[in-house]
């Protein structure tokens, strides 16, 4: 069997980041809320929410050791699995990496001790302050992680450099600014403000079913309702800005997400259901509902979409500029040694440099893109196109699930209002059930993200094909099998430690009744001077 090399690295990418993005959503949003609860703690002094902070704590600490562990693989995974990749943009990918790092993950790392074992030796204040910084380092990690995420989508701020043959920084501020990174980290932390508030919503709800520490569950359910109607509001506005700058920076993605092959008039229709057809290149029994992508894409009624078969004729001629790129940087490598590089080549270069990355998509047919068929350059074209079928689907469930997300947070804020959260048992059976699905939409949205950049790891700069090591195919199938080994054995301990603390639940503090109900026989003994 012909195993692809490019194909088996990117499994074990996809493995292993989807595996970590089951710990980070959770990580992110429980810093927050539990930093809420202890806000009010501080600010009433009431012992049930010092109990609150404390158990949803503990469920915070156990999920953030997990993200640690299966975080750094990914990591060594530049190195290991994608060199070609690490050398060619590591001056860029590499600084946020650093910076998180240094700035962000010690933050939350140094500070994390202190929530768990300073309770009773810092004041209150001192605590509180503490624990919203384990919060703030959670979330500037997710900060520097999206940055080098978002120029991999949007790549400013660099220069392809011919004598050294890397992207280099030569606009760090852009880096740091760019457009799609920060609207992926408010989209992503949003996100991941879902997935605790309904984690909390559904936990609290159990509770409630059970008739167990129902002051604590119905306070974290208020909490949770409130935290996580504002976060599933936030995803839905935050996904339309991302969706804006895709359409700027990602066409063929937008194109493929909505299955589109021919461009249509401004503004375009926003395809709700349909049955994707790629051989065909049709969707059968579209649904459509008129100008929506148009507003979504564009935010106007006059700007066109690109449709797909558009998109792959520019990339069919952006390849061949870059094979006169490819072609002047070739000449400008060889006349290095001898001092008397040609102007001509340096002028073509400059000219057409940004289109270089198009060129090495022939890497995969031919060693020398010169020297590609028409045919070769054409199939370099078509496979511009990311696959229709899975990003399609991918993104209306995302979606549909997020309009869930907004209904049953609402619902139960409503309830909160009204102090009835306990009054209808199959609307917390319904919380409790809804506790994945969270997870299936971050898992969702990330698969939108790096399945829709291919076939580049970094848009319109490095192919995927390129990226990859030199290993062999059982090299790279061993490390998969141990990684899957690993990481499910992590898993179950992660899921058995967590269940373990819900069923045990939180420590709560008895409220000392008023004297005069006191149970006589556990009553203080009364003093030798009292009347009888």
């Amino acid at each position: 069997m012909d195993l692809d090399i490019v194909a088996l690295s990117r499994l074990q990418f996809a493995l292993t980041a989807l595996y970590h993005f089951l710990f980070v959503p959770l990580t992110i949003g429980l810093a927050v809320i539990v930093a809420i609860m202890e806000t009010v703690y501080v600010m009433t002094g009431r012992p049930i929410w010092r109990d609150m902070t404390k158990f949803w704590g503990v469920l915070f600490g156990i999920n953030f050791a997990m993200g640690v562990a299966t975080g750094i693989v990914m990591e060594f995974q530049f190195g290991m699995n994608w060199s070609y990749y690490s050398h060619y943009v590591g001056d860029v990918f590499g600084a946020p990496l650093a910076i998180e790092g240094l700035m962000a993950f010690f933050l939350e790392a140094s500070f994390v001790g202190l929530f768990f074992f300073g309770w009773d030796r810092l004041s209150k204040v001192a605590h509180l302050i503490v624990t919203w910084l384990v919060a703030i380092g959670s979330n500037f990690s997710a900060l520097w992680i999206l940055i080098a995420n978002g120029w991999m989508q949007n790549p400013v701020g660099a220069v392809f450099n011919p004598q050294t043959m890397r992207m280099e920084v030569d606009d760090f501020f852009a880096v740091l600014t760019n457009p799609v990174a920060q609207a992926k980290f408010v989209h992503t932390v949003s996100a991941g403000y879902v997935v605790a508030a309904i984690f909390v919503l559904g936990v609290s709800a159990w509770y409630v079913l059970k008739g167990r520490h129902l002051k604590l569950a119905k306070r974290s359910m208020t909490v949770a309702a409130s935290f996580g109607l504002a976060a599933s509001l936030s995803v839905v506005l935050l996904g339309d800005e991302s969706g804006y700058l895709s359409t700027e920076h990602q066409k063929m993605k937008v194109a493929a997400l909505e299955a589109m092959w021919k461009t249509e008039p401004a503004p375009a229709a926003f395809t709700a259901f349909g049955f994707p057809d790629r051989a065909a290149r049709e969707t059968h029994f579209a649904v459509h509902i008129p100008w929506l992508l148009g507003l979504i894409g564009t935010r106007s009624l006059t700007t066109e979409i690109p449709g797909i078969d558009e998109l792959v004729h520019r990339a069919e001629l952006n390849i061949r500029v870059g094979i006169s790129a490819y072609d002047a940087l070739q000449k400008i490598r060889e006349a290095e040694g001898t001092g008397a590089v040609p102007e001509s080549a340096k002028a073509i270069f400059e000219q057409n440099g940004h289109a270089l990355g198009y060129a090495l998509l022939l890497k995969r047919y031919v060693d020398d893109p010169r020297q590609a068929t028409a045919d070769q350059i054409a199939q370099a074209a078509i496979d511009t196109i990311p696959p229709v079928g899975p990003l399609y689907w991918s993104f209306r469930i995302m979606v549909t699930l997020g309009m869930f997300f907004i209904v049953l947070t609402a619902t139960f804020f409503v309830l909160s209002a009204r102090r009835r959260l306990d009054a209808h048992r199959w609307l917390l059976k319904v919380a409790v059930f809804a506790i994945p699905l969270p997870w299936i939409a971050a898992e969702l949205g990330w698969i939108v993200a790096e399945v829709g950049r291919q076939p580049w790891v970094i848009e319109g700069v490095l192919p995927t094909a390129v990226a990859v090591s030199n290993l062999g195919a059982a090299t790279v199938l061993g490390t998969i099998a141990v990684f899957t080994a690993i990481y499910t054995v992590l898993f179950i301990i992660e899921m058995k430690l967590m269940l373990g603390a819900i069923r045990k639940g939180p420590a709560e503090h008895p409220v000392p009744a008023p004297a005069s109900r006191r149970d006589p026989d556990t009553a203080l003994p009364r003093s030798p001077l009292a009347v009888e």
